[in-house]
């Protein structure tokens, strides 16, 4: 045995170790492996950097960027909307539902794409559902990588294997030839999280951490509930204003909205008159509702709520403001400030010294270090800020962006991935997708670097160089000797699980391309001298390429990891058991079809 291979196997057992010790970041091993194989001569300095130059990690960027952008243009609410109706709070109902539609649309699109589409959407449904990231971004990333075993089209090992048949003189497969063996795959990833996923999904400490709006509701015991109300043709509040019937004075509520043929009006103006068939939105408590609803012949649309259940307000929230010392506004009051009609913006309390006054404070002459709990759009509150009459020490919610960004950002995306769906690098389609989103100032540049997780990036460029080192001194071709080879006389289906298995090793460590394009033909040539089909074993290769479950190596799992706060642990939990699994149905799957 050569030395270089000696060597590379001992850097490979040492990286195993480490991921499964789990006692230094995922990333700082990454480097250290990097670094190592280059101060023993196994790769050159040009190859040892070569992972950040990637067509990898440089789409990873990109797809990192226009992630970012959809979720922060609000472009996927709308997917959102029915999976939180359907499922509800239900973890299960939730990764079921989440699942399908990955899978579905996983079969077209590379992984990388999907993981980037989905991410936002699976965060804003964790916070709406007030369960942890990390109990449903594994489940996202592992349907992600599933689901392209769907189609010929949606992952690198399964798009080149028709060019590897070609090459060994086999007939190549139609698109959707591998579709039976990914459904059956796909269903063992929704059954496992079904039946397990309580077991094996981690539940990490992040999630009870209180909001910047949760604190301020509980510091200062605002109301949290909203009653939407509808005013009806015979109602005797048309025609009035919240002045004349004294919202506040006579019911203790307020008017947070109010929306009349798909145009909002936030914080009405006092001196506002009321119509037919407005839809109030009131912030307070049922029974001053129901009594304020009975005087005037209101109709109560909705029960009890909380915030996340009205998309009318989303983009809004509290927030305090203080008047400093020298601002102008000092010995005025709120009605002079027209905080309503010139801002958008509805004063909830008004703080000074000890005391607290709710509601019907806009006759108070204003001094300075009062401080004011307001509620309005994030927009308005910003507009508000840059008033040097009041200073915001509250931290500022999702901006509220024009209606034409969502569009803009989702074309950004489907642009992206058509671009590479029609044969572009996925590094090239992802960055110029990205590129546009800031150029049509979706986000800013700097949001775009804000959003690159360094984390990933080191990881993945970290580990390409192992796998070029596997190649480049022979250790992936030793290995398949040593453990293919001594198989050659057993029964088909144990020669395929030890196929599937060193395909599962390889592409865990190197590029799934790279182990496809190692496998393939050595696969073949024992099918044929065995006398089975060499397509199955050419096709349990790519499929199995995809088993990249166990460790947080691939470019999906690497991806998730810091939106999810995993570590290694929580991926050799969830995917030991799965790869096994995985090798096993896939085995029999294909030994069943093509015997």
């Amino acid at each position: 045995m050569q030395i270089e291979i000696v060597l590379v196997l001992i850097i490979l057992l040492i990286t195993i170790i480490l991921f499964i010790i789990d006692k230094i970041r995922v990333d700082v091993i990454a480097i250290l492996i990097m670094i190592l194989l280059a101060w023993l001569g196994l790769i050159s300095p040009a190859e040892t950097f070569s992972g950040f130059a990637s067509n990898a990690v440089i789409a990873v960027i990109g797809v990192m960027i226009l992630g970012y952008g959809l979720g922060r243009s609000g472009a996927m609410d709308r997917l959102i909307q029915p999976i939180i109706r359907i499922a509800g709070k239900s973890e299960n109902r939730l990764i079921v539902l989440i699942s399908t539609t990955v899978a579905f649309i996983g079969s077209f699109i590379q992984n990388i794409g999907t993981a980037a589409l989905f991410l936002p959407v699976v965060m804003r449904i964790s916070k709406k559902s007030k369960i942890s990231p990390s109990r449903l971004l594994i489940p996202l990333g592992y349907l992600t990588i599933l689901s392209g075993t769907m189609t010929l089209i949606a992952s690198g090992p399964l798009i080149i294997l028709n060019d590897l048949l070609q090459q060994g003189g086999q007939k190549p497969f139609n698109i959707f030839d591998v579709t039976p063996i990914g459904i059956i795959l796909v269903s063992l990833g929704i059954i496992y999280f079904v039946l397990f996923g309580k077991y094996i999904l981690p539940t990490k400490r992040e999630e009870t951490k209180k909001s910047p709006q949760e604190e301020i509701i509980q510091s200062w015991n605002l109301p949290s509930t909203l009653y939407q109300c509808r005013i009806p043709k015979n109602s005797k509040l048309i025609g009035k204003t919240r002045e004349e019937i004294k919202l506040f004075t006579n019911y203790r509520l307020h008017l947070l909205l109010i929306e009349e043929d798909d145009e909002v009006l936030h914080a009405p103006w006092r001196h506002y008159h009321f119509s037919a068939d407005q839809q109030l939105l009131l912030l307070g408590k049922l029974e001053d509702v129901e009594l304020f609803s009975k005087q005037y012949d209101l109709t109560i649309q909705k029960g009890k709520n909380t915030f996340e259940d009205f998309r009318t307000i989303e983009g809004s929230g509290f927030a305090e403001v203080i008047i400093p010392i020298k601002s102008n506004i000092i010995g005025t009051c709120i009605r002079d400030i027209a905080l309503r009609k010139t801002y958008g913006i509805e004063p909830i309390i008004l703080l000074r010294s000890e005391t607290k006054k709710y509601g019907d404070f806009c006759d108070e002459k204003l001094r300075s270090g009062d401080t004011i709990i307001i509620y309005g759009p994030w927009e308005n509150i910003k507009r508000l800020a840059d008033n040097r009459n009041f200073v915001l020490t509250t931290p500022v919610g999702i901006e509220t962006t024009s209606k034409t960004k969502p569009i803009i950002a989702s074309i950004c995306m489907i642009g992206a991935i058509l671009l590479a769906l029609i044969g572009l690098p996925l590094s090239l389609a992802f960055i110029s997708g990205a590129l546009i989103m800031i150029l049509t100032k979706v986000i800013s540049i700097d949001e775009a670097y804000r959003a690159i997780d360094l984390r990933t990036v080191f990881l993945l460029a970290g580990l390409i160089p192992l796998g070029i080192a596997m190649e480049k001194t022979g250790t992936a071709s030793f290995l398949i000797e040593q453990i293919i080879h001594p198989l050659q006389m057993s029964h088909p289906f144990f020669i395929m699980i030890a196929i599937a298995f060193l395909a599962t090793i390889f592409t865990l460590f190197m590029s799934n391309i790279a182990a496809t394009v190692l496998l393939v033909p050595l696969a073949m040539t024992i099918a044929s001298v065995i006398g089975f089909d060499p397509r199955a074993f050419a096709l349990l290769v790519a499929i199995s390429a995809s088993n990249s479950f166990a460790l947080p190596t691939h470019q999906v799992n690497a991806f998730l990891i810091s939106a999810g706060g995993y570590k290694n642990a929580d991926y050799l939990k969830a995917g030991i058991p799965l790869s096994i699994l995985f090798i096993l149905v896939a085995v029999t799957t294909i030994y069943l079809l093509f015997i």
